[in-house]
């Protein structure tokens, strides 16, 4: 299988400027544009291309690479409307494994990108046709080019050879070049969005000129919220909207808008959509919903064709608070106040309640697009924009869908460690529910995948808009906690114990307070205060003693953070205190995060101003904020966990294990699962233990196969075997402990009586030794790639769903967490007597299991239940392999959606 890339679809991607090509395989009828390349090119630039200045050489070059499809060659060009601007080929020499690299731009748009676009992609089509090593001939004098081949990212040696360079470079994909094509990505995403979110002149096509339509209820917010730019409205059949110039054409503006906003019928999305495009527009917003497919696609077709970014369509807008722009595209009823928070979602409706939300806690907004149908603008390029911008401490996302997962993981595990990344796991349809059957697609839901997406990356989760809003009050507004171990302070019992129950829900610890710090807070506090965790500081407690006793718990080492749960009483009506000034009336810095909780508190959370500056927040319900600690927790254990390792594995052979891939697929076009002695040999691959088997198709073979597998005790274990058996223990398709030849020749035979017709043959294995029964497999996601579950094995598998699940590839981190998440964690580290397990093997287990459902994008499900874990050792007693026809993609690859 190869690349998609090579079959011949066009792909777009952004230069370095931000502006959109189109890269795709050379076609016979490229030749005249191709020719035209190179004889456009400069004397200087044509010698340094072919070593000499001859103008023949512009038609052979074409000839080249327009000539009839060969093994062993592919051609790339770079179109930009319509427009060959560049080209990259490559030619494998006899070893099939090496191959010769020329790269050719367009006189005028160097120095933008055009080169190295095009050898990222060629590296990723050479990857899937086997090659791992480009070569390329160069004059010395040719600074561009080795610049280009220096700065890939890639291991790149240098042979000089007279006036020549004989550069060779890996192809390897490792990290470096990830995160090299990662920020070329990155400067060219933020460049290609700096149209739609700093335009410097706006026109909003479908603007009304009476009260009613959502053209016109945008512009009046452009207009009412004082953007500085340039503004127009476009409307054949007036003059003036709301006091703002309007034409009859986007082509008839005086000047080219930078954004247009597109408001117009769905039936004339699309020809709006061209004749910006031909007008030079960079970025549409569309906000129209009720799209047809015909009507969908021409969107894109345009957008694509002319370059241009694009929000939407059906959707609110977006919003720029930067003071120096002020720029409001959006229909909500009111303009988001200027704050920190880049706010991305899906949903109008979320949208609206987060900048209401943001903007009362005085959070406010950086900057916010709603995406709507996502056709283009995602939510990855939003964290690189706002990891840009210089203004946004705090990114929130409602996102209903992911276009590419594993590029988002990425580029969210880098953002993270600036700034809090804060979501809502919005369409948990699969919660709670239980696996039905004990494969593994059965037991991966989209929650789980989801989830694990969240948690490798270091995305904080909300259920909720609520809990969303309530969490990033506390992030914006508090340190982050060294641990988990909260300490709560009350005037009033009752309170006490529903925030210890909240906190302890939430996984947080209390501690019990240390000798000295119950003598430190008695001290300080009334008489009659029970020192404990919760501190009941009775309804006596004046505004002081509270707030010496706060000070106290937060200088103590064994405190991480401090819940303070507050009641309205006559005592401090009567007193005059006010007892969340115990918290919020001192100055002074704090390294730990302390809360308030509020039980008369009408909103569900307020940010306090505090004395000397910043804010606490408040919550109306314990639960509230106890879920606010427990994730900013989370976030601090993530941020303190070094980066994870891909560990070298020894004994996998990638290569053999694709020709065994490739070979079931010729003979099985549509896939399926792989019959045991396939699937051994494919386990072999990646060196994954299993158990001595055996295959047998008749009686006197099963005797023989028994007699090879069976260990010291003579016992064995026969399985029967037809194609798309699942369950072989709900089907009583297996026999076990079976002694001496009579038993193997009897077990044969009612596998062979009941299974008539279907069965093709059985398994003889050794009986196992005893141990902990596990379940490993991975399923791949069409959407997030391969999934790896592990948890509690055999039958109950079925029943307790003890699994957790985490995205190849796994790093040592990963693996970490799938082996300790399990509730069945324990019996793995010798809980009840048994001893640990053999730890480091389970590990390689499931290292080799993600390695193989990253080499192989065919590998649609593999089940490895039982695997057995013993002190001695971990071996898989039962696998299964199920194969699809799928090409293998490269998600990292630059591309638009």
């Amino acid at each position: 299988m190869k690349d998609e890339l090579l079959s011949g679809p066009r792909t777009h991607a952004l230069l370095a400027d931000g502006t959109t090509v189109c890269i795709r395989p050379v076609t016979s009828s490229d030749h005249e544009q191709l020719q035209g390349l190179y004889e456009e090119m400069s004397p200087e630039n044509l010698r340094l291309r072919f070593f000499a200045a001859s103008r023949r050489s512009a038609e052979m070059a074409a000839d080249r690479a327009c000539a009839a499809p060969r093994p062993g060659y592919r051609a790339l060009v770079a179109e930009r409307a319509g427009q060959v601007i560049g080209l990259a080929e490559y030619e494998r020499g006899d070893t099939g494994t090496e191959a010769e690299i020329s790269i050719a731009v367009a006189d005028g748009l160097h120095h933008r990108g055009v080169g190295t676009l095009l050898v990222e992609h060629l590296v990723s089509a050479a990857r899937a046709d086997g090659v791992t090593s480009f070569t390329a001939d160069a004059l010395s004098e040719n600074q561009e080019v080795l610049r280009l081949f220096a700065d890939l990212g890639l291991r790149t040696a240098r042979r000089f050879e007279g006036p020549e360079v004989r550069c060779t470079i890996a192809l390897d994909e490792d990290d470096a070049y990830l995160t090299a094509v990662e920020e070329r990505g990155r400067a060219a995403d933020v460049e290609s969005l700096r149209p739609l979110l700093r335009p410097a002149a706006v026109a909003v096509v479908g603007a009304g000129r009476k009260p009613g339509s959502v053209g016109r209820a945008i512009l009046h917010q452009l207009k009412a919220g004082g953007y500085t730019g340039r503004l127009w409205a476009v409307n054949p059949a007036a003059t003036s909207i709301l006091g703002v110039p309007s034409c009859s054409s986007v082509s008839a503006l005086p000047r080219t808008p930078d954004l247009v906003v597109v408001a117009v019928p769905a039936a004339g999305v699309a020809a709006t959509a061209e004749e910006c495009g031909k007008a030079g527009v960079r970025a549409l917003l569309v906000v129209t919903a009720g799209l047809d497919a015909e009507q969908a696609q021409a969107l894109r077709t345009a957008c694509r064709t002319y370059g241009m970014r694009m929000v939407g369509p059906n959707c609110l807008g977006i919003s720029n608070t930067d003071p120096q722009l002020a720029l409001d595209a959006t229909f909500a009823a009111n303009h988001p106040r200027p704050g920190t928070a880049g706010v991305a979602v899906q949903s109008g409706g979320v949208g609206i309640a987060l900048l209401d939300g943001l903007s009362r806690l005085g959070i406010g907004v950086s900057s916010f697009v709603s995406l709507g149908d996502k056709y283009d603008v995602s939510g990855n390029d939003m964290l690189q924009w706002w990891e840009s911008d210089t203004r946004t401490d705090l990114a929130l996302l409602h996102l209903e869908s992911f276009g590419n997962p594993r590029a988002f993981s990425r580029t969210a595990r880098r953002v993270t460690r600036r700034m809090p990344v804060l979501t809502v796991d919005a369409g948990r349809t699969d919660a709670g529910r239980r696996a039905a059957a004990s494969h593994t697609a059965a037991a991966a839901t989209r929650t789980m995948t989801r989830q694990a997406l969240f948690t490798q990356a270091g995305i904080t989760a909300a259920h909720s808009v609520g809990e969303l809003l309530e969490t990033a009050a506390l992030l914006h507004s508090q340190p982050l906690p060294p641990g988990s171990r909260v300490a709560i302070v009350t005037n009033a019992g009752g309170a006490g114990v529903l925030s210890a129950d909240a906190c302890a829900e939430a996984g947080l610890a209390l501690p019990t307070p240390t000798a000295e710090l119950v003598d430190d807070l008695l001290a300080v506090l009334p008489e009659g205060a029970a020192i404990g965790n919760p501190v009941d500081a009775t309804a006596a407690v004046t505004e002081e003693q509270l707030g010496d006793c706060v000070d106290r718990i937060m200088r103590h080492p064994g405190v991480d953070a401090v819940l303070v749960a507050l009641v309205p009483t006559a005592v401090a009506a009567a007193t005059g205190d006010d007892l969340v000034k115990a918290v919020t009336g001192r100055s002074g810095h704090r390294p730990k995060p302390v809360v308030v909780v509020r039980l008369e508190q009408a909103l569900p959370v307020e940010l306090l101003p505090r004395a000397g500056g910043g804010t606490v927040p408040a919550y109306a319900e314990p639960q509230a904020a106890a879920r606010a600690l427990a994730h900013a927790g989370r976030r601090a254990a993530w941020l303190a966990r070094p980066a994870g390792t891909f560990p070298d594995l020894d004994g996998v052979d990638t290569a053999r294990a694709q020709a065994c891939v490739e070979a079931y697929l010729a003979a099985h076009p549509d896939g399926g699962w792989l019959d045991p002695r396939s699937c051994a040999a494919l386990l072999d691959c990646y060196g994954i233990p299993q158990l001595p088997w055996a295959w047998a198709t008749n009686e006197d073979e099963a005797v023989l196969a028994a007699d090879r597998v069976r260990g010291a005790d003579g016992r064995v274990v026969m399985k029967g075997h037809w194609p798309g058996l699942l369950h072989k223990s709900a089907q009583r398709a297996v026999h076990l402990d079976l002694r001496g030849d009579s038993q193997v020749r009897a077990a044969f035979r009612d596998l062979g009586t009941r299974f008539a017709g279907l069965l093709t043959g059985v398994v003889v294995q050794p009986l196992a030794d005893r141990g902990t029964e596990l379940f490993a497999g991975v399923v791949q996601d069409e959407v997030f790639g391969p999934l790896v579950l592990f948890g509690l094995g055999g039958t109950a598998t079925e029943i307790l769903a003890d699994h957790a699940a985490r995205l190849a590839p796994l790093t040592d981190h990963d693996v970490h967490d799938l082996i300790t998440s399990p509730r069945c964690a324990p019996l793995l580290f010798g809980a009840g007597g048994g001893g640990p397990v053999d730890l480091p093997g389970l590990e390689q287990l499931l290292h080799r299991l993600s390695r193989m459902a990253s080499d192989l994008a065919q590998l649609a499900e593999a089940d490895f239940n039982p695997v057995l874990a013993a002190p001695g050792g971990v071996t898989v007693l039962d696998a299964r392999v199920r194969l699809l026809p799928r090409r293998q993609q490269d998600p990292y690859l630059r591309r638009l959606r």
